[in-house]
């Protein structure tokens, strides 16, 4: 059984699917891997890395496309390149199924089985195979590190002779892996902090790397789906929050948005009443661009300014540190793939608790629910 990893195509992806240690773990499941000449390059990773890992690399895309039986990629590959794959091969990646769902055609036409990573279960078991945590905690890093930079002021609270330096305030708007990796990165810089989520839960999370949680009464209303993510609320609640948003955002010096609501727009947050309530030279990171931005004046992939505050909204944060990107991204796509290779060979087991939930599509047609569903919506529209 072959597997193969591509050069991503994307715009400013810089992230490999396998990295050289994961082609060694591949090889003692009996898995050959072949990798495309230079795919590696942007992470750090030279083709003679791969060699000496095991693994076949050639600058043959076409021939390699056809020959894989399970092609990993971190995005969802080309169209064109879709449809030079066999018949019947596999594909594992990031595919957005929920928010693109019509862009899953080519996988059916060509009898593709497709596992998308972001649907993996937030399971125990599924843990080693959660990239999209995985992928959270560098975005979450990395944000802090962007609003650090360029908020004019310092972060720690600094004692000198010419007098004390007072901490930035950071707000910290959701607390899923993304919202805690930017908690915890902002305290180590010496930052005070201050967090909102809609799941009360997540209050012990937030206040156990020291930060403040805030609270807003929604009534009871249920937040968060059986598989941890958090549900997409009323307008009233949704307002409740917004409210309390715009107070603390008065005095923060960063606020950071990371909240996100699968094959939905991302939730308001903050109104442009809300931003043109913060101090000049404030910063705002909107780590939901991709779907909308947390913000009302967010311009997804820009960086602009109102009223002196700055509003950031990167796309893909998690390309700009494709070292560790790739080591985690790789480690996960390895655990994975041990579920379906048995003995050297594929073994796709769909009543696995696993397997099942993250397969789009199986032999030519759509084999998850969710986006299935996705797909009769996007029709009816």
């Amino acid at each position: 059984m072959k597997v193969v990893v591509l050069r991503e195509t994307q715009a400013g992806e810089t992230r490999v699917a396998l990295v050289p240690e994961s082609v060694r773990k591949l090889a003692g499941l009996k898995a050959a891997v072949a990798v495309e000449s230079c795919a590696g390059l942007d992470a750090g990773i030279a083709d003679d890395d791969y060699k000496a890992a095991g693994a076949e690399v050639s600058d043959e895309r076409d021939a390699l496309l056809s020959s894989a039986d399970v092609l990993a990629a971190v995005n969802r590959p080309r169209t064109e390149d879709l449809r030079r794959m066999k018949q019947g091969a596999s594909l594992i990646a990031f595919l957005r199924p929920l928010d693109e769902p019509a862009e899953l055609s080519p996988l059916i036409e060509q009898s593709i089985t497709a596992f998308a990573m972001e649907l993996i279960p937030r399971t125990t078991r599924a843990q080693a195979m959660d990239a999209l945590s995985s992928m959270a905690t560098i975005v979450g890093y990395k944000a802090v590190l962007l609003g650090a930079e360029r908020v004019p002021r310092m972060f720690p609270m600094l004692m000198t002779a010419a007098g004390t330096v007072p901490p930035a305030r950071v707000l910290v708007l959701g607390a899923g892996v993304a919202g805690l990796q930017a908690i915890a990165t902002a305290r180590r810089l010496g930052a005070v902090v201050e967090a909102y989520d809609v799941r009360a839960a997540a209050g012990e999370q937030v206040r156990s790397l020291g930060a403040t949680f805030l609270e807003v009464d929604l009534g009871g209303i249920q937040t968060e789906d059986a598989g941890g993510y958090a549900k997409e609320l009323s307008e009233e609640a949704l307002q409740r929050g917004r409210d309390m948003v715009a107070k603390h955002a008065k005095s923060a010096d960063v606020v950071i948005t990371t909240a996100q609501v699968p094959g939905k727009r991302a939730p308001l947050l903050m109104t442009e009443e809300a931003v043109r309530g913060m101090k000049r030279g404030s910063v705002i990171v909107d780590l939901a661009g991709a779907s909308g931005g947390n913000v009302a004046v967010t311009s997804p992939g820009e960086t602009i300014e109102l009223n002196g505050v700055t509003i950031m909204a990167p796309l893909n944060l998690a390309a700009t540190v494709p070292v560790h990107a790739s080591q985690l991204y790789s480690r996960n796509m390895t655990a994975f793939l041990a579920l379906l290779i048995k003995d050297g060979e594929l073994d796709i087991d769909m009543t696995d608790d696993v397997v099942a939930p993250s397969c789009v599509t199986h032999q030519g047609t759509y084999a998850n629910a969710r986006v299935a569903a996705a797909l009769e919506s996007l029709a009816g529209k």
